[in-house]
């Protein structure tokens, strides 16, 4: 198709910019938020009651050993987190926690667990 008129081709370029500006928009949503671990530092307290005790066992639901996340992959901690926040991985205590962090949470929380050793 050939964009005969000025007005044409100004139509043609308006809509390659909006398709473009709304890709663009797309993909950020969809990027995954730079964790910091220094941001962490306000939200670990819901962590240490049990990640931060070596050898904790949890008792409720049941006898339950508590993995150590101390450095621990940031990326698994945040798949981790996913899934307690979707119900695809179940302990009570946990999906609660989960479902009340954000995706920057997450990220902040995993950079700070995956610097420590």
């Amino acid at each position: 198709m050939k964009l005969r008129t000025p007005m044409m081709r100004t139509l043609a370029a308006l809509a390659v910019t909006a398709s473009c500006a709304i890709a663009g928009q797309a993909w950020a949503a969809d990027a995954a938020p730079t964790g910091n671990a220094k941001a962490a530092l306000d939200k670990t307290s819901m962590c240490i009651g049990c990640h931060g005790i070596p050898d904790y066992k949890a008792a409720f639901p049941e006898v339950y050993h508590v993995p150590k996340i101390a450095g621990q992959n940031a990326q698994y901690i945040i798949a981790a987190l996913k899934e307690y926040a979707s119900g695809a991985r179940t302990f009570p205590t946990m999906e609660a926690i989960a479902k009340s962090l954000s995706p920057q949470d997450m990220a902040d929380l995993a950079a700070h667990y995956s610097s420590l050793k």
